[in-house]
């Protein structure tokens, strides 16, 4: 399976059906979930890997397998998937790791370079993040990745902060060095 996008310590494909022991084991885990509904079973995982296969053929973009670029290991989920937010599309950067991940700034440099491919080669006007009020880890990866809170939705049943990043503001930010992390486009 091609590679997507690289980073300094990452790397991005998309899942694939044999990726399903490793996706079950960390949709499975209830300190990865914690800030979603539930844990999924097996069956669940395999349905959320066929979701993310039918974007990548009907968007060009989904949640990818990250993968450590030294090791090769999975270490997580991130990408970039539409979302319908009070009725309006729109490209969240999603990313969701490994415990044995947390705290190392992974999230941080696979989100900006994310970011950097919705903007340079995709040409989206915008991105946002979705996050709860209480997933303060994951709104420190959106603020250092640029994005900020917008708003406040009900998104799925919860109260959601969408924090989010337009195009000006983008270029600006990398204008004047703030960009972050850069990731190779493949």
């Amino acid at each position: 399976m091609p590679v997507i996008l690289k980073t300094e310590r990452l790397r991005f494909r998309e899942l694939e059906d044999s990726d399903l022991d490793f996706v079950s084991s960390m949709l499975g885990d209830p300190a990865v979930m914690r800030f979603y509904p539930k844990t999924l079973t097996r069956e669940e995982s395999q349905a959320w890997i066929d979701r993310q296969k039918k974007r990548y053929a009907e968007q060009g973009t989904g949640l990818w397998l990250a993968l450590d670029k030294a090791s090769g290991r999975p270490v997580g989920q991130m990408g970039l998937v539409r979302q319908v937010v009070t009725g309006t599309p729109e490209d969240e950067i999603g990313y969701l790791l490994i415990p044995s991940c947390w705290g190392r700034g992974l999230a941080t440099e696979g989100a900006c370079a994310i970011r950097d491919l919705a903007f340079e080669v995709l040409g989206r006007e915008g991105v946002i993040s979705l996050i709860r009020p209480e997933n303060t880890p994951s709104q420190g990866v959106a603020e250092r990745t640029g994005l900020s809170p917008r708003s406040r939705v009900q998104y799925a049943g919860f109260e959601t902060i969408v924090f989010s990043l337009g195009r000006e503001d983008f270029r600006a930010r990398s204008a004047a060095g703030l960009s972050g992390a850069k990731g190779a486009f493949s």
